[in-house]
């Protein structure tokens, strides 16, 4: 019998993450450039991350924070069955999976408003603000990195393609022990 796939990700929340996948890695690549370049693909990434806070509140129940976002000791004991290799295949975001995203965007908004930041009056020429700015900008490699890695993981634990499903929209239908 065929598996059937059922819609998770809706057309906005993969549009916005492919364009933010886009934006950080023009950020990355323009930041020792001269021009204004880095500074309006900052500008589009904070957009980008306005714009999935909205989709939040009126996308589909996988996009809301709502539906993704577990308390510290459920992540902690989610994590816990990860390490045991005892995991619950999520059809949305898992416990961790839900934190990183918040934590991407999080990041994103921190980079925006520190790049923002370092042209005002205030803080024009300082050296501190650009300190702070990259050391944030590694952080958010970090970030990725253990996010690249958790989707690999996730996808080879449950024989999932998860980045597919960010693609098309559509995971396997849930089954026994899943968690919708």
């Amino acid at each position: 019998m065929p598996v059937r796939d059922v819609p998770v990700w809706d057309v906005p929340v993969r549009l916005i993450h492919w364009a933010q996948v886009c934006a950080i890695a023009a950020a990355w690549i323009t930041s020792g450039m001269t021009g204004v370049a880095h500074e309006y693909i900052g500008y589009g990434a904070g957009v980008l991350v306005l714009l999935r806070l909205i989709w939040s509140g009126i996308g589909n129940r996988y996009a809301s924070f709502t539906q993704f976002l577990k308390s510290p000791s459920a992540t902690l004991a989610y994590l816990h069955l990860v390490i045991k290799s005892k995991a619950p295949r999520y059809i949305g975001h898992n416990p961790l999976g839900g934190w990183m995203a918040v934590a991407l965007l999080f990041c994103v908004g921190l980079l925006v408003l520190t790049g923002w930041a370092m042209g005002t009056d205030m803080l024009w020429g300082y050296a501190w603000p650009v300190r702070v700015h990259v050391a944030i900008a590694w952080a958010m490699v970090g970030l990725i990195f253990f996010h690249v890695l958790g989707v690999v993981f996730t996808s080879w634990q449950h024989r999932e393609n998860l980045a597919r499903a960010m693609i098309s929209g559509k995971k396997a239908a849930p089954e026994v022990g899943d968690i919708d």
